[in-house]
């Protein structure tokens, strides 16, 4: 176990600029071993990629195991490893809802309810179901909200993997930004989807071997779950950082100065649901199962392993909490004075735990995360501008090896962009923050867009449009007023006692409900299209697919059930 007080800062949080450690010829090997892989996986696949659905879709061939692994790697990156490890450090417990309450009810939902629409529609991506539900306009305003999107979030996994290699090698930050993003542009080019999708499933084996160790070794060292527990209440002079639930009917009196209402409703009903099901990053690792059964078990597949990912990204930043000897500070705070942020929880815990060896593999191990975020990002960016921007508005009757040549080139126009946006992320106090407002501005709304496209047959073309829009401006417009005035956080997030987080949950309730109210309204004032024509798209108006499955314990609907009752207990458990 190695305790490099020497090069951290003291209690104080003076600043500190050293290299943590050196790596040694083994922990160079395996990283140098896994940037080979990748790559050449990519070229392996190359062969294998000459048509569209092969590209962009991956020739609808994955098996539910595959799909589902992928579907929850997709999502395993820096905001997973590196953003919620610094918010438990901030939060305490109370930022394992964004694993549980704000993704399993959703991810359930997505393969019992959605996913038959978006699979027998044959669509390929989300805005692609939006045009055949709602026309063009809605398709390309959620196409272009959804572009930039992805580029705003790859450049965070890429400003995350290269925080990692400056605290813990000493490299470069610039340096390190360009490796990442050349590596992936090289492998998502060549080989599509079908090579994001592989390289995914490899490095969600990774994270889990790498990142294993920093749980373990540190509940060894606080003596278990029960001393940590102590250790913190006594360090933070409050219990509030270990319960989930007993401490949100205040605002004041947990560490996210957030409501139960803003969990449930902002996180659990509108942000979750809206991730889960209408982002395209992780909708498209879906979509590419062999079958409809494979399609609707994947995301309950990915759930099951979803519940338990707080044991490698949350406990090692409630550790943190217990065993660091000096305060940690947020990321704007960071840039200016030279000490760690919160984002750097997970690789200055690496370095206290993995001694020469283990660190190449906790180091490849978070590499693979961040490479896994980003490589989703620009193989969702590459499909979605390809059909629903490019072929869609600029050049719909091109040939299928022209637009899979322009789904290689905007890969790399895609990480170039993402570079740019990577610096961005200085700028935000918290990686999550940052992540959590781009969720409110752009897939909260769309997902009232999607939700009421599905189950009510009564909303028009331009109240698909019209809402989307709405829901949409009324997010960034509520951000801009509380960044011009300050005190609008209380309108915002209902309490003068609330903080960012809390104002995020509530901006993305807000833009959803104009979002709803706007499509309802502007729907019955409108001309809705004839029931014959929402065959494949709407409940009520499609007859769905019947799946015989040779036994009970087969049946989708039961590991749901299972999953849901586990999700349930968990809640009760850290109540």
């Amino acid at each position: 176990m190695i305790h490099p007080t020497t090069l951290l800062a003291a209690f104080d949080g003076s600043p500190v600029k050293a290299q943590l450690v050196h790596l040694n010829a083994v922990d160079i090997a395996v990283i140098a071993i896994y940037f080979a892989i990748v790559i050449y996986i990519g070229f392996y696949l190359k062969g294998s990629t000459n048509t569209s659905e092969e590209f962009f879709m991956a020739g609808r061939e994955m098996t539910a195991w595959i799909a589902g692994l992928s579907f929850v790697s997709a999502n395993l990156g820096s905001l997973e490893l590196m953003g919620w490890a610094g918010s438990a450090y901030q939060y305490g417990i109370l930022a394992t809802h964004w694993y549980w309450i704000g993704a399993i009810p959703a991810m359930l939902f997505l393969g019992i309810v959605m996913m038959p629409f978006y699979y027998i529609s044959r669509t390929h991506s989300v805005p692609g179901y939006l045009n055949l539900r709602f026309g063009e306009g809605t398709r390309g305003l959620s196409a272009i909200c959804f572009a930039f999107m992805t580029v705003l979030m790859s450049g965070i996994n890429m400003y995350s993997m290269a925080i990692v290699m400056k605290v813990v090698l000493g490299w470069d930050l610039n340096f390190s930004i360009w490796v990442s993003s050349i590596t992936v542009a090289l492998y998502v080019a060549l080989g599509g989807l079908r090579s994001a999708i592989f390289n995914e499933v490899l490095q969600f084996l990774l994270i889990w071997l790498g990142a294993l160790l920093i749980p373990i070794l540190g509940l060894i060292e606080c003596g278990g779950w029960n001393n940590l527990k102590t250790q913190i209440a006594h360090r933070m002079g409050t219990t509030d950082y270990m319960h989930l639930w007993s401490t949100t009917a205040h605002f004041r009196d947990n560490p996210m100065g957030i409501h139960w209402t803003g969990i449930v409703f902002g996180l659990g009903m509108v942000i979750s649901f809206g991730y889960w099901t209408t982002d395209f990053l992780v909708v498209q690792r879906v979509l590419s199962a062999n079958n409809l059964r494979s399609a609707r078990m994947a995301p309950i597949i990915g759930a099951g392993f979803k519940m338990l990912v707080p044991f490698i990204v949350i406990l090692p930043g409630l550790l943190a909490l217990s065993v660091l000897p000096f305060h940690l500070v947020p990321q704007d705070v960071a840039v200016v004075t030279g000490q760690h942020s919160y984002n750097e929880v997970l690789p200055l815990m690496l370095v206290r735990y993995c001694g020469p060896g283990l660190l190449g593999l906790g180091v490849t191990a978070l590499i693979a995360g961040f490479m896994s975020g980003m490589a989703g990002n620009v193989s969702a960016f590459a499909t979605v501008w390809t059909y629903d921007i490019y072929g869609a508005f600029l050049n719909k009757k091109a040939s299928d090896s022209h637009y899979v040549a322009m789904g290689r080139w905007c890969t790399f126009i895609g990480v170039l962009i993402s570079v740019g946006t990577a610096y961005l992320v200085q700028h935000a106090a918290s990686i999550m923050d940052y992540v959590q407002a781009l969720f409110s501005f752009f897939i909260a709304p769309l997902f009232g867009t999607v939700i009421l496209g599905m189950l009510w047959k009564r909303a028009t073309k331009a109240g698909g449009f019209w809402g989307l829009l709405a829901g949409t401006g009324t997010a960034i417009g509520l951000w801009a007023w509380v960044r011009h005035d300050p005190g609008a956080l209380r309108y915002v997030a209902l309490s003068v006692d609330a903080k960012a987080m809390a104002e995020d949950m509530y901006r993305a309730l807000w833009s959803w409900l104009v979002c709803v109210i706007v499509t309802i309204v502007v729907s019955y004032m409108t001309q809705p299209r004839p029931e014959t024509e929402l065959e494949g798209l709407v409940y009520g108006a499609t007859k769905i697919p019947e799946e015989h499955d040779d036994h009970w314990y087969q049946k989708p609907i039961v590991w749901a059930g299972v999953i849901a009752a586990t999700f349930i207990v968990l809640n009760i458990i850290f109540w």
